[in-house]
């Protein structure tokens, strides 16, 4: 995809402005994409996308350029426009390149590239048809597939150069149940960083099923309560709350603009004792993992809140220097055409010594959270409302009535410190992130816990 000779090249025309750093992310990405809506195939296409960005940096100046070729030609006038608007006085010479091995791999079982469009076609009726068998209130079910495979070439003026496959794959389904005027959602999406084998793991037909039980489940409930009570939130769901209402203030270009709550609070302890919260892109075939950040960078497991303690933050190359810190290999971008910058990739409260069921039964009256849906924070602040797209009262230590439109209100550090038990099972969702008009894959994960007080936002009594 990109010959060393025409790389040296390109990097020796991006440092002649007199920038320290130069920097070639290149890229090739075939995917697949189908979706079904109303039991027909809507669209069912391919994709080829091709092209490198060129970063030349100097000083606190960072300039970028792209090309959707990688020709020659191209890639040294990327090189060229970046040299320009990155002004400095060094006299960088290109080192000689040495090809880093990765600590950690995801290697797919069975690549889909080699998979027949039909095979595809047919995992989204398969979830089409236990969706729909799933009862007579499921009134319209949509299903997604995508998979792709990412080839990417980084080189550095500093001598490093990376080559990284990653083959990623996704179902998606969203069904709607409906019973009277009452109109209900329900959405499950699994997905992996590798091959068919992720539908191995998660069969379309029971993706389609938990879509269905989630929406029809909802059809049932009232209108949930409102006003401070414990909550406790299921396997997976306490994830997504620490990635937006603690993570993104974690990320260290969040911390250098001065816009987040964290800032100047390494060492300090945050939360509760009994938690403890890592960002891990090594985790096997995860959703959010890679052997390289998009800067070259081999993955890491960083702990950033251990037993209640602000451990780290999530730097890339940039912000590191910046800080005078070391990369957690956390830059990341959404193709050639965008900048790397500091994002999480697998981010995860860990298992505790509770049992799921003594939380329950130790809590008298309270929300059950199954599911969470979209939500709002403020990384500045910590404060953030957050939609449980599933949800169940607690009554007596047990999980009852279904509670139809909670809210959950709050503020990240508040409920750090609010958890109260960590339970010993462990599940994880996979997502994707937006920051800055950039999305990129990501994974949060968590066991079942116990928020001793939160505000709960809702129309019932």
């Amino acid at each position: 995809m990109l010959d060393r000779s025409v790389a040296r090249e390109v990097l020796g025309a991006a440092l002649d402005g007199g920038a320290a750093f130069a920097e070639i992310f290149a890229e090739d990405r075939r995917s697949t994409s189908g979706r079904l809506d109303d039991g027909k195939i809507e669209e069912l296409s391919t994709g080829h996308d091709r092209g490198a960005g060129v970063r030349a940096v100097a000083g606190d100046t960072t300039a970028y350029a792209y090309s959707n070729r990688l020709d020659r030609e191209a890639l040294v006038e990327a090189a060229r426009a970046a040299a320009a608007a990155a002004r400095g006085s060094d006299r960088t010479s290109v080192l000689d390149f040495t090809r880093a091995e990765p600590r950690v791999t995801h290697d797919p079982e069975e690549p889909t590239a080699g998979v027949p469009a039909e095979r595809k076609v047919g995992w989204l009726e398969e979830a089409d048809d236990a969706a729909r068998a799933s009862g007579p209130e499921v009134r319209q079910v949509i299903a997604g597939y995508g998979d792709s495979v990412q080839r990417l070439v980084i080189a550095s003026s500093e001598g490093l150069w990376i080559e990284e496959d990653r083959h990623r794959l996704r179902l998606m389904v969203q069904v709607v149940a409906a019973r009277g005027d009452v109109l209900q959602t329900g959405f499950e999406g699994p997905a992996g960083l590798g091959g068919v084998e992720v539908l191995r793991r998660h069969p379309p037909a029971e993706v389609g099923e938990k879509a269905a039980r989630q929406a029809i489940a909802m059809l049932d409930g009232s209108p949930s309560p409102a006003g401070e009570m414990a909550v406790v939130v299921g396997p997976a769901g306490g994830g997504v709350l620490f990635h937006e209402a603690c993570g993104h203030g974690l990320e260290a270009d969040t911390v250098g603009k001065e816009a987040s709550i964290y800032r100047g609070r390494l060492g300090e302890t945050l939360g509760s004792t009994i938690v403890t919260g890592v960002d891990d892109a090594t985790v096997e075939h995860a959703w959010g993992s890679f052997s390289f950040d998009d800067e070259g960078s081999p993955a890491e497991r960083t702990v950033v809140f251990e037993e209640g303690m602000l451990r780290s933050f999530l730097y890339d190359r940039f912000w590191a220097r910046k800080d005078g810190a070391a990369t957690t290999g956390n830059a990341r971008r959404q193709s050639y055409a965008h900048l790397p910058i500091p994002r999480m990739t697998n981010t995860s409260i860990l298992p505790g010594k509770d049992d799921p069921d003594d939380i329950l039964g130790d809590t008298s009256r309270g929300l059950y959270v199954k599911a969470l849906g979209g939500g709002q924070v403020n990384p500045a602040t910590g404060d953030f409302v957050f939609g449980a797209s599933e949800a169940y009262l607690i009554e007596d230590g047990r999980i009852t009535s279904p509670a139809r439109g909670a809210n959950l209100i709050g503020n990240g550090i508040a409920i750090l410190q609010a958890v109260d038990a960590v339970a010993s099972d462990f599940d994880f969702r996979p997502g994707t992130c937006g920051k800055d008009g950039q999305g990129v894959p990501v994974t949060t994960g968590s066991p079942t816990l116990r928020i001793a007080r939160m505000t709960v936002g809702g129309t019932g009594g």
